[in-house]
């Protein structure tokens, strides 16, 4: 007789069905911010709204984080603390404010398959700065990767012409800058902690939205829809603060590399809800993108250096 399939443990299963349905979740955003756009509200509102609502539950991560044995150990130098301001700028202003301008312009498909590409830049950006031998495996993972990309850009610039190019450059630049942002947090993480350093660049990023805004648009400009309000209420909480707490609990049971590679359902349920909720069209080139940059993100996480 054969012997019975291993089950899985409850630790296991609890952390894999956290872990898919924060990555369900941040799917989300792109949808949320597209359904918004369509009320006639700019980048610079709607990023604004999200943050600041957002920005009390990033305040209470920090109270909460700060609590910890680990932090009341590593209390925060004047070092550490230029250090979040700069990767709070990076990481998850200029880089979110990024990726709302590029919305405005491509497909939430696209914009998902483009930040998706964020681990071969790390390894880029690994290579560039600190000189990181990159195997020939991992340069074919890439090169797989990044041949999804561009298939399915090739077909929203046959459709959308410029407005393409400049969304689609735009998002690219947005994940190189996120990218950025993990090479430089990898030290700090270590020292205040994961969740301490998410609330506190968070809540620096939310701030950042709202002086750009006061900068930039009237007092006036508060006033929205309250179609937008309502929206950018889901994307602070729904899509920002909950995915990001449940995946940091995956994490805890089932460690970053499985959570990551529950993760690569990320750009499937953006095609699926693009589908459903805006009516993006879902084709041939769509779907081929979709699997090879998903394939070349599995080769580089899961096979590591072969």
């Amino acid at each position: 007789m054969s012997s019975p399939a291993p089950s899985l443990n409850p630790s296991m299963a609890s952390g894999l069905t956290l872990a898919l349905l924060g990555a369900i979740a941040f799917s989300g955003k792109a949808i949320i911010v597209k359904l918004a756009y369509r009320h006639g509200v700019d980048a610079v509102t709607l990023i604004m709204y999200r943050m600041v609502l957002a920005l009390p539950f990033f305040i209470l991560l920090v109270w909460w984080s700060s609590r910890q044995a680990h932090a009341r150990a590593n209390p925060i130098s004047r070092r550490d603390a230029g250090s979040i301001f700069l990767l709070g700028f990076i990481g998850y202003y200029f880089s979110s404010y990024l990726d709302f301008l590029g919305l405005q312009y491509i497909s939430a498909s696209l914009e998902r398959l483009i930040l998706y590409l964020n681990p071969t830049m790390v390894l880029l950006l690994g290579w560039v700065l600190y000189r990181r031998r990159i195997s020939r495996w991992r340069a074919l993972a890439m090169a797989v990767s990044y041949s999804g990309v561009v298939l399915v850009f090739g077909h929203e610039v046959s459709l959308g012409g410029q407005d393409a190019v400049l969304g689609s450059t735009l998002v690219l630049v947005s994940a190189m800058t996120y990218a950025i942002y993990l090479i430089m947090s990898g030290q700090l993480v270590q020292r205040i902690g994961a969740m301490r350093l998410v609330g506190l660049a968070s809540s620096v990023a939310s701030v950042c939205c709202a002086l750009q805004f006061l900068w930039m648009r009237p007092m006036s400009a508060l006033w929205v829809p309250p179609e937008v309000f309502w929206l950018s209420l889901v994307n602070a909480t729904l899509c920002t603060v909950v995915p990001l707490v449940l995946i940091m609990m995956a994490i805890e049971r089932i460690g970053a590399a499985l959570t990551s590679q529950a993760g690569m359902i990320g750009p499937m349920a953006t095609i699926a809800l693009g589908v459903w909720w805006l009516d993006e069209p879902f084709n041939a080139w769509t779907g081929m993108g979709t699997l090879l940059v998903l394939g070349g993100v599995y080769m580089v996480s899961k096979l590591g250096d072969r």
